[in-house]
């Protein structure tokens, strides 16, 4: 075995399965997976409904996942799996922003002031606001809201463009999120090179994306992901940690949902103060509602946003991944739609499809899936647990762990690498 390390990771979502994947193309092989689940993916998933092959929820990616990227190319995925195009947000009649192929950051300049749905001087403050923004590295003295760092913007422009993207990145509402981590995105996306702010609409869904290409990656680099293997408790002796009957390893790697953490670091008193700190975080919810029509109904545009209405984003299957007539729908951070049941919610949301579409017939069948901890709350100085734990050789990955992101696929990934990375750091620090 490579370097004479055993490694586990708990947890085949992509923060677990980066890791491993990071770990086993360094050639530290003995990497085991174990997932409670059939379903590789953890909140990022494909699942089963009438049928059709699809999502636990309507996910995006932005071209400045560039590591979740390298790791998608890395394990084989693909080429199509994801559909790029230039940043293009559009609310149909009402508001459209589009990127052109220019260079940085020409590009973004650009789509500010060629807006549609804004006047000058709401251009003008949008690029005026980057400007400042970047003049002061992305960076503010003390955090505050997004909404108290929006303030001085007119009104329709963070309606229709500043805060759909708060929510999107953050899950989080604008009054209660973090505005360094949102500037932090905006730095590397709208700010950053042109392919940055590109759109990856997903093709396919998202256990077919990354994590099935990365379990047969591991399968032929050594390592094994056990599917359907929940663990239960873990233990330590001589130095070596045992998950169950499983074991000994030398280094565990713990990438499941922050709350199902308590129970499996219960039996270590040295972990309180990480108990205490996970009890702490607030979540947030994000709702998916899928909606069937016969298959000659599409939207405009692969994607478009829907304004005032309990939805926030429609995307057409049909148009992402041949899935033609099913319309997903998606609902960000808590709201008014949480008062309604599902078959009242996929009712009002079929009306705001009608908005966009004319002549929309009745759904053949809707779905609705609700994660109702989606996310950590990402507010201002929220405490965030380090990759590190106060035991050695046991670490900790997901999108909640301490970063510059909010609770992203990207920030899963990043969090996944880091803590291989710090594996391989030991193993090349222990070596004669």
């Amino acid at each position: 075995m490579a370097d004479g390390l055993s490694v586990a990771v708990v947890g085949a979502g992509y923060a677990g399965l980066a890791a491993a994947v990071e770990l086993a193309a360094a050639g530290i092989i003995a990497v085991d997976v174990f997932e409670a689940s059939r379903t590789l993916g953890g909140r990022a998933r494909g699942i089963d409904i009438e049928g059709m092959r699809l999502d636990n929820g309507a996910h995006i990616l932005v071209g400045a996942y560039t590591e979740t990227l390298r790791l998608i190319r890395l394990v084989g995925a693909p080429a199509d799996a994801l559909l790029r195009q230039p940043l293009h947000l559009e609310f149909p009649g009402q508001f459209r922003i589009r990127a052109p192929h220019l260079p940085a950051p020409l590009h973004l300049a650009w789509a500010l002031l060629t807006a549609q749905g804004f006047n000058w001087t709401e251009k003008f403050a949008a690029v005026g606001f980057m400007r400042r923004m970047q003049s002061r590295g992305f960076r503010l003295a003390g955090d505050s809201t997004v909404a108290a760092l929006l303030a001085g913007q007119p009104e329709k422009l963070r309606h229709f463009l500043w805060e759909p993207l708060c929510l999107a990145a953050l899950n989080t509402p604008p009054g209660e999120a973090s505005a360094q981590v949102f500037l932090n995105v905006l730095k590397d996306s709208l700010a950053a090179d042109r392919a940055a702010s590109d759109l990856l609409l997903p093709a396919t869904d998202f256990s077919a994306l990354f994590p099935e290409p990365a379990a047969r990656y591991l399968a032929a680099h050594g390592g094994t992901v056990r599917r359907s293997a929940r663990i239960d408790a873990i233990s330590r002796r001589d130095g070596s940690y045992f998950l169950d009957n499983h074991g000994p390893y030398d280094h565990v790697i713990l990438a499941v949902a922050p709350y199902h953490l308590p129970q499996l670091i219960a039996g270590f008193s040295e972990l309180a103060p990480l108990a205490a700190q996970l009890a702490a975080l607030r979540w947030e919810p994000i709702v998916t509602c899928y909606l069937r029509y016969p298959e000659s109904v599409r939207l405009p545009l692969p994607m478009v946003g829907v304004d005032s209405g309990l939805a926030q984003w429609l995307f057409d299957r049909g148009a992402l991944c041949g899935q033609h007539g099913v319309i997903a729908a998606i609902i960000s951070a808590r709201g008014r739609h949480e008062e309604l049941d599902h078959e009242a919610l996929a009712r009002r949301i079929h009306e705001e499809i009608a908005r966009v579409v004319a002549g929309l017939p009745e759904p053949l069948w809707t779905e609705v899936i609700a994660e109702k901890r989606a996310t950590f709350a990402c507010t201002p100085g929220v405490s965030r647990p380090l990759t590190f734990t106060s035991l050695p050789g046991l670490l900790l990955a997901g999108d909640y762990v301490a970063g510059n992101y909010p609770a992203t696929i990207e920030g899963a990934v990043r969090s996944g690498i880091a803590a291989a990375r710090s594996i391989r750091q030991q193993a090349a620090s222990s070596k004669p």
